[in-house]
Formats: C-alpha cells, sequence, structure tokens
C-alpha cells in the first residue's frame, strides 16, 4: 500500500526558528533511502544537510532555493511503498500497511517506518516528540525508481478547501492579489505551487502593462540612486538581533590603553624559532586575558534579570570574532583556561576553517564567557566594542605597528597596541575594569608577569 507522508521543516534546536533552502538534493521523481539528507539549509547558525526519517519516492518540493522557510512548513511529501527505498544502511525496508500515521518531531512518518532521526546532530526521542494523529494521503502510483510526476489536477471547485500546503505560497498569494481558488495547481493532486501563484500574478499584470500610465521618474532622470534592500536573515540577522539586545539591556562602558608589545612580539618569535608548532598572536593574547579573569572574575559573569543576582561563572569558554564570507561570527573555545598557548593556537585555527567553510556547530557557537576581538586585523587602532550578549565585557586588539615611545628614558620606536575593554557596568565599576586592563596591558609590556600565574 502506498502512503504520502508529507515531512515537515524539523526544530533545528537553539531556539532558532527559520531557516534557508542553500540547495535542493533531490528532485521530484527521485528515490529516497531512510536519513538521507534531502536539502542544504542555512540558519542563523550554521549550514546543516536535514535528512528525510523515511524512505521512498519524492512526489513534491516546497520552497525554492534562497527561500526562508519557518520550522514546520513543508519541505517534501514522499510516497512510501511507491518504489524500493533501502534503509541509509542498504538493508530494503518493508512499507507498513497501517492505515494511520503519527507525526514525530513535527514530521509525518508511519508508525513503524522512519528512523525518528531529524536532523545530524540532534535526535529525537520518545519523551520529546510531538505527536498527532493524522489520516493517510491518498495512494499514488509508482513503478519505476525515477516515479513519473502525477498529472496535474482539475482546479479547486469554488467552495471547499484550497489544495495549498505551504504558509509561503499563501502569504505570496495575499501580497499579490491572487485568489488561490482560481488556480489550477501544478503539482501533485493540484497542490499549489509558489510558481502557480506568480505565474497568476505575472498574467493579471501584464493587462495592466499595456495601458497608459502615469509617467515615474528613472533614477538618472530624478538624479538619484535606486537603494538596494538587503535581508537581515540568517547570520546577518542573528548578528543584529543579537547587538541590538546587547545595546538595549546592557548599560555598557569602554576604558582603553596603549601598550608597548615590542617584548611581547619578540616572545613570541623566540618561542617559534625554537620548533614545533607556532604559536600565534591571538594564542598569547587569549592566556594573558585567562590569567586577567583569574584575577578580575567579575567580568566572566553574566546579569540574571529574573532574579536580579550577578552570576560569576567558573570556567572561561573564550569567544573569539571570525569574519566570514557568511558575515562575523564568534566561535566559542571550551574551558581556554586550561589550555596551553599551543594547544590555543590549534584550536582558534581549527574554528576558524570550520567557520569560514559555514559548517560550525550550534554548539561551536554558544556558551561564551567572555569574547576577544582582534580588529588589528583589519588594519585600525582602536574601537568600542559592542559586548557579545548575555557576556559583561569584551576585550578588543588594535594592529600593532611602529610608534615613537618613550622607553628607558628615551625616545625609541617600539612596536605599540592600543587596547580596549567594554565592560557591563553592572557587574563591576571602573576601578575594577581598570584593574583588569591594567593587568593585561603590563603582561603585554612584559610577558614574564605571567610567570606568576602559571
Amino acid at each position: 500500500m502506498t502512503q504520502v507522508l508529507e515531512f515537515r521543516l524539523p526544530d533545528l534546536g537553539e531556539g532558532l526558528t527559520e531557516a534557508e533552502i542553500v540547495r535542493w538534493l533531490v528532485s521530484v521523481g527521485d528515490v529516497v533511502a531512510i536519513d538521507q539528507p534531502v536539502v542544504e539549509v542555512e540558519t542563523a547558525k550554521a549550514m546543516v544537510e536535514v535528512p528525510c526519517p523515511y524512505g521512498g519516492v519524492v512526489t513534491a518540493r516546497f520552497g525554492e532555493e534562497g527561500e526562508e522557510l519557518p520550522v514546520g512548513a513543508p519541505l517534501l511529501t514522499v510516497a512510501v511503498g511507491a518504489a524500493e527505498a533501502p534503509a541509509a544502511s542498504g538493508e530494503p525496508r518493508q512499507p507498513d500497511a497501517t492505515p494511520e500515521a503519527e507525526t514525530v518531531g513535527g514530521c509525518a512518518a508511519p508508525a513503524d517506518e522512519g528512523s525518528g532521526n531529524v536532523l545530524v546532530g540532534y535526535g529525537t526521542s520518545a519523551a520529546s516528540a510531538r505527536r498527532r494523529r493524522v489520516r493517510p494521503a491518498a495512494p499514488i502510483a509508482a513503478s519505476a525508481p525515477r516515479a513519473a510526476v502525477p498529472a496535474p489536477a482539475p482546479a479547486a471547485p469554488a467552495e471547499g478547501p484550497v489544495p495549498v500546503v505551504s504558509p509561503l505560497v499563501r502569504k505570496l498569494a495575499r501580497e499579490r492579489g491572487v485568489d488561490l481558488r482560481r488556480l489550477h495547481g501544478s503539482g501533485p493532486d493540484g497542490l499549489i505551487l509558489r510558481a502557480d501563484v506568480e505565474r497568476a500574478s505575472a498574467a493579471a499584470a501584464a493587462p495592466a502593462e499595456t495601458a497608459p500610465a502615469r509617467p515615474v521618474p528613472t533614477a538618472s532622470a530624478a538624479g538619484a540612486a535606486v537603494a538596494e534592500r538587503i535581508p537581515l536573515r540568517g547570520v546577518r540577522g542573528a548578528v543584529a538581533d543579537k547587538l541590538t539586545r546587547s545595546r538595549q539591556e546592557i548599560p555598557d562602558a569602554t576604558c582603553w590603553v596603549d601598550a608597548d608589545a615590542t617584548e611581547l612580539m619578540a616572545a613570541r618569535a623566540a618561542m617559534n624559532a625554537a620548533g614545533g608548532p607556532k604559536i600565534s598572536l591571538l594564542a598569547l593574547m587569549a592566556r594573558i586575558c585567562t590569567a586577567a579573569l583569574a584575577r578580575y572574575p567579575e567580568l566572566n559573569s553574566r546579569v540574571d534579570l529574573d532574579s536580579r543576582e550577578i552570576v560569576r561563572l567558573p570556567e572561561v569558554h573564550l569567544g573569539f570574532a571570525a569574519q566570514t564570507d557568511r558575515g562575523l561570527v564568534v566561535p566559542v573555545v571550551r574551558d581556554a583556561h586550561t589550555r596551553s598557548a599551543e594547544d590555543l593556537t590549534a584550536e582558534f585555527a581549527r574554528l576558524t576553517e570550520v567557520a569560514r567553510a559555514g559548517t560550525l556547530s550550534p554548539a561551536d557557537l554558544t556558551g561564551g564567557t567572555f569574547t576577544l576581538n582582534n580588529y588589528g586585523v583589519f588594519g585600525v587602532d582602536g574601537s568600542t566594542p559592542i559586548i557579545n550578549h548575555p557576556e559583561a565585557a569584551m576585550l578588543g586588539v588594535g594592529r600593532i605597528i611602529p610608534k615613537p615611545w618613550v622607553h628607558n628614558g628615551g625616545l625609541a620606536v617600539r612596536q605599540v597596541v592600543q587596547l580596549s575593554l567594554a565592560f557591563d557596568h553592572r557587574v563591576c565599576d571602573g576601578g575594577t575594569a581598570g584593574g583588569f586592563l591594567r593587568y593585561v596591558a603590563d603582561c603585554v609590556e612584559h610577558p614574564a608577569v605571567l610567570l606568576r600565574t602559571l
């Protein structure tokens, strides 16, 4: 017996509510195996491949590449039993003939068919899965592994339900003034797709184009360029939301100081000349930060507004700003206070590579307690960092360049860096923040100061 089951965009975790379709991995008519990835999506956290929890023949896809879908929106429909669909392990699975199906994790699946896996790295459990009974869809015929798409069914009658599943299609129809009841759906069983709405909208606009219209000044005639609108979504949207929340909730203050980094650069050169893995400047600054946080734990904390408490955190999970093609992300190095400079260098390199590939997991991007921002790589001297909510502070490091400096009573050319600290004024006062920043500067100017904490 053939059943047509609908697979919806699952909950991707970390409170994410939508995802953008980056690339479809299957087409209508393809045979998919249980747990086979069917679409690549981009969330505010990372790009992930979404596997389908049951096997069969793909009869419809919902959403185009570049389209953003909310969690729970239909992704595709699969005809289970329409063709032989092996499981991910290679073993054939027999379709379940039970007349009822259940929705697990937001995805309809037969009671005994499917893996229950929703996303790679995100399992489902019987305790947490949302379940509801649904009536089985009408059977469809499919005789070959590349099943033919069913011919469009007649248009929906003037009265009764409209064959539209996607909320995005309904929204598009409302925005363009298209009456869905007058459309002939081109999808399976007459399902109305986004393309159907767009064609109807274009056809309705065609007669209007032939009628005389009021002259509209062009950009050149008006002497002004046309403004470009860029959607705030994905990583860019998540960053915008977080920065806005930081400014709204955190009464931040910033202090800064110039430091002579000549001895720090010399120490790094000596360490790298000794052989073995190279030590990065970012790793040395991270070691200085963790030593400073051990002395000033107020800055490794967060504010619990509900209980009106300052929560001081025992571990230092160090975030660092990384610029990628997808925007600015802040990967987190776990337990940075326990790592050596060599270990930190390797972890920074690994996370940066994964970030630029767009494959950071939500776990890689959450849980930070303090952030280190090296904006010197952009060739700038200073900045006033925006705190990475809900953390309490961020240290900014500018570029290190030769400058005239008073050294040992005389004027000399030294390697100078500007350090800036943005801190939550609720967790400490200026004395504590100034003490933290001064200790960091002292370690930069005299790396031997760190030996006291090792």
